[in-house]
C-alpha cells in the first residue's frame, strides 16, 4: 500500500517541481486546483519512483490520476491498482490523454475500457491568439473589444496584489448574486475554491489581473502554470452590465502573462451550453481529451 498524505501549501515545490518538467497540460495538476479544490475531492498526494501520483474520491468513488513522472510506468500504475486492491475498490484512474491510453494498451495491453465525456475536455489555447487577436477569425473579438477601448477610455488593467483582494472578494460575491450561486451547487462549489485561491493568492503561486472603469473594479481573472509552456486560467468575473469586460480581461491578462507560455489553458466548459459556445469563439488550438481507465475484471 502507497503512502499518501494531505496536499497543503507546504507540498507545492514537491509537487510543481514534476509538474512543470512534464508535457501534460491537464488543468487538473495545476497545484492552484489542486489545494483550492480538495475539499470537495479530499485529494492526497505521494512520491513513488520519480512520479507524481494523486488519489481523491469523485462521487464518493476512489479514483487516481494518471500519474505524472518518467520511469517505469508499467510498474508504478500496478503499484496503484494494488493500492486500490487493498482499499477493497475496483480500479478507476482519470486524466488519461489519447497518446498515454495509446501508452497503456502497448504495456498493459486488454486491461483496461477507457471512456471520456465530452464536457471534461480541456479548452487551450495559443497564448498569442488571445494577446493579439489577429486575422479574420477573431474580427467580432476585435471588435467587441475596441468597442470597449473607445467606450472606457478611462480603463485601467492593473495585476491582483494583496491590497486589491478584497475588490475581487466583493466583485465576485456581486456576481454570485446575480447568477444565484446559492440555489445552485456547482456555483457554491466554485466560490468556495475561488475564495480559498484568492485568500492564499501568493502562497499558491498565482498571477491575476484586474480591469478598472471609472476607477471601480469590473473584471479579475487569475491562474498559474501547468507546466514549462501551459499557463492555466482558472478564473474569470467579470461585470456582465459592462459590455465587453469580458473580452478585454482575457486580452489583457493573455497580453500580460510571461512570453514562454504558448498554451493558454482556460479549463472545461462542464457541458454548460453558454460557456461552451463561448470557449469554441475564441478558436482553442487544442480540446485535449481526457479518459477514465477502468480495470476491467
Amino acid at each position: 500500500m502507497i503512502t499518501f498524505k494531505d496536499i497543503t501549501l507546504e507540498d507545492k515545490e514537491a509537487i510543481t517541481s514534476i509538474t512543470m518538467n512534464s508535457e501534460r497540460k491537464n488543468c487538473d495538476l495545476s497545484f492552484s486546483n489542486l489545494c483550492s479544490w480538495r475539499f470537495m475531492y479530499d485529494t492526497k498526494f505521494a512520491i513513488v519512483d520519480g512520479f507524481l501520483l494523486f488519489k481523491f474520491y469523485m462521487n464518493n468513488q476512489l479514483a487516481y490520476m494518471m500519474p505524472v513522472g518518467e520511469g517505469d510506468l508499467k510498474k508504478i500504475l500496478e503499484a496503484i491498482i494494488d493500492d486500490a486492491a487493498s482499499e477493497g475498490e475496483s480500479f478507476l484512474m482519470y486524466g488519461v490523454c489519447n497518446n498515454m491510453k495509446d501508452e497503456i494498451e502497448k504495456l498493459m495491453p486488454g486491461k483496461f475500457c477507457f471512456s471520456s465525456n465530452r464536457d471534461y475536455v480541456d479548452y487551450i489555447y495559443l497564448r498569442t491568439d488571445l494577446a493579439e487577436l489577429k486575422g479574420k477569425k477573431f474580427q467580432p473579438k476585435r471588435n467587441h473589444a475596441n468597442k470597449f477601448y473607445k467606450t472606457y477610455t478611462d480603463y485601467e488593467y492593473v495585476p491582483i496584489t494583496a491590497d486589491r483582494i478584497s475588490e475581487c472578494l466583493r466583485l465576485e460575491e456581486e456576481w454570485c448574486k446575480a447568477n444565484d450561486c446559492g440555489q445552485q451547487n456547482g456555483l457554491g462549489n466554485e466560490r468556495k475554491s475561488l475564495t480559498y485561491a484568492l485568500n492564499h493568492f501568493d502562497e499558491l503561486g498565482l498571477t491575476g489581473g484586474i480591469l478598472y472603469v471609472n476607477g471601480k473594479i469590473a473584471a479579475f481573472t487569475f491562474g498559474m502554470p501547468i507546466n514549462h509552456e501551459t499557463f492555466g486560467v482558472h478564473v474569470e468575473k467579470a461585470d456582465t452590465e459592462i459590455e465587453g469586460a469580458y473580452n478585454v480581461i482575457n486580452q489583457e491578462f493573455a497580453k500580460h502573462i510571461p512570453e514562454q507560455f504558448v498554451y493558454l489553458n482556460r479549463e472545461e466548459d462542464l457541458g454548460i451550453e453558454g460557456l461552451r459556445k463561448a470557449k469554441l469563439s475564441y478558436q482553442p488550438a487544442i480540446l485535449l481529451e481526457k479518459n477514465i481507465a477502468r480495470l476491467k475484471g
